[in-house]
């Protein structure tokens, strides 16, 4: 049976064929069952993946899902992908993998063996010769890879992305509840006791990834627990571009906390990202107010580095204020730097500006410096008058 886009308690048995190609801690202070408990439940009722090259079979989950995936892993000597549906926090983004070319989506279906990371894309700026997917639910997937009788891998899908599991058994679980798979991708997160630098398979760091993507409170309450100061430096710099990129106001505030308290220097850089790629409103004045008065000059120096790729007047006057008080020669430098991410039309004429005006040497050689990268006949016109 042939299943098109997301349908309603449809099996697919699919033969093997060659994916398409492209078209052109521990010590955390509540569990995520506590956090779990209270939450109204939400449902997605039977949204299946469009999946190829796979032996696919489906269950229902009758006795919990932690008890049913563990039993799944126990019993499987062989390779085999388990899977479900749940509510995703944001409909409006494509989880899929990385099939870009010159920055553009591609499409093309997705290998989910070949482990190749995923991207989150506005729908709108796909390419519009890719016909849409239209999902009767807006839903997040959630994949476990099983093989030697444990989980060595975890990813999670948008309901528009096009899946290939490589020919491997895919056991697609029915009647989840959200809120025990996040207290199952949560023992993930526990269980991991080094969060140093691993690579991109580490999968309490995929676990966390799947957390950040489910919709509801329960997931919000978790992820701030993550990104407490008793934490794992690791984990409160994983976590903090999740508060930003995918939970919305909650998550904002969360972000809000950590650039204002964080004893680490690092989280709170990483912290900063987290809020130049939430889409709040307000993350802008908090950027400011980090590259105005963060300790850590670092931390000022990345938050100047953002609102360059920011434009608006708040942005513009918050690196032009660095520029004239920061007493940081450095600051000042990045400041320069930052004006000239701003677009040409706003950059090029604070950059002669500061070129022409500004006091410390350092600073007008640094506008200079980018000035001659801009370009701009503006610079020129400038260059010329300097040196006649």
């Amino acid at each position: 049976m042939h299943c098109k886009g997301i349908v309603l308690g449809c099996v697919v048995i699919l033969a093997a064929t060659a994916c398409a190609s492209p078209a052109p801690n521990t010590g955390l202070a509540a569990s995520a069952e506590s956090v779990a408990q209270a939450a109204a439940p939400l449902q997605v009722s039977g949204a299946q993946p469009r999946i190829r090259n796979a032996q696919m079979s489906t269950r229902a989950v009758a006795q919990g899902l932690d008890r049913e995936v563990r039993g799944i892993v126990a019993a499987q000597s062989s390779a085999a992908w388990i899977g479900y549906a749940v509510p995703t926090a944001d409909d409006k983004q494509s989880i899929c993998c990385g099939n870009w070319n010159d920055g553009r989506f591609s499409g093309g279906c997705c290998r989910i063996e070949h482990d190749s990371g995923f991207n989150m894309t506005n729908r709108e700026e796909k390419d519009s010769e890719l016909a849409p997917v239209v999902s009767l639910e807006p839903a997040l997937f959630v994949f476990y890879r099983a093989a030697d009788r444990r989980i060595t891998n975890i990813r999670a899908f948008s309901a528009d992305c096009e899946l290939d599991a490589g020919g491997l058994p895919v056991i697609w679980l029915t009647g989840v509840r959200p809120e025990e798979s996040i207290t199952l991708l949560d023992s993930f997160v526990r269980a991991e006791t080094d969060w140093s630098e691993r690579g991109e398979r580490n999968v309490a760091k995929r676990a966390l990834t799947a957390i950040a993507l489910h919709a509801g409170a329960p997931a919000d309450r978790l992820l701030e627990q993550y990104a407490a100061a008793n934490q794992p430096e690791r984990l409160r710099k994983e976590v903090a571009f999740w508060l930003g990129s995918a939970r919305g106001e909650r998550g904002y505030q969360v972000l809000r906390r950590m650039v204002k308290d964080d004893p680490s220097d690092s989280v709170r850089d990483k912290a900063v990202f987290g809020l130049h790629v939430s889409d709040v409103p307000q993350a802008v004045d908090t950027m400011i107010d980090v590259a105005k008065n963060d300790s850590s000059r670092k931390v000022r120096g990345q938050a100047l580095f953002w609102l360059g790729q920011k434009a608006g007047k708040k942005a513009t006057a918050a690196i032009t204020d660095a520029i004239d008080n920061d007493p940081d020669t450095d600051i000042k430098k990045k400041a320069v730097f930052a004006l000239s991410q701003l677009p040409k039309d706003e950059g090029v004429p604070m950059l002669i500006q500061v070129a022409r005006n500004n006091r410390n040497p350092v600073v007008r050689k640094q506008a200079m410096f980018w000035l001659g990268q801009s370009n701009d006949p503006r610079a020129l016109a400038f260059f010329e008058e300097v040196l006649k």
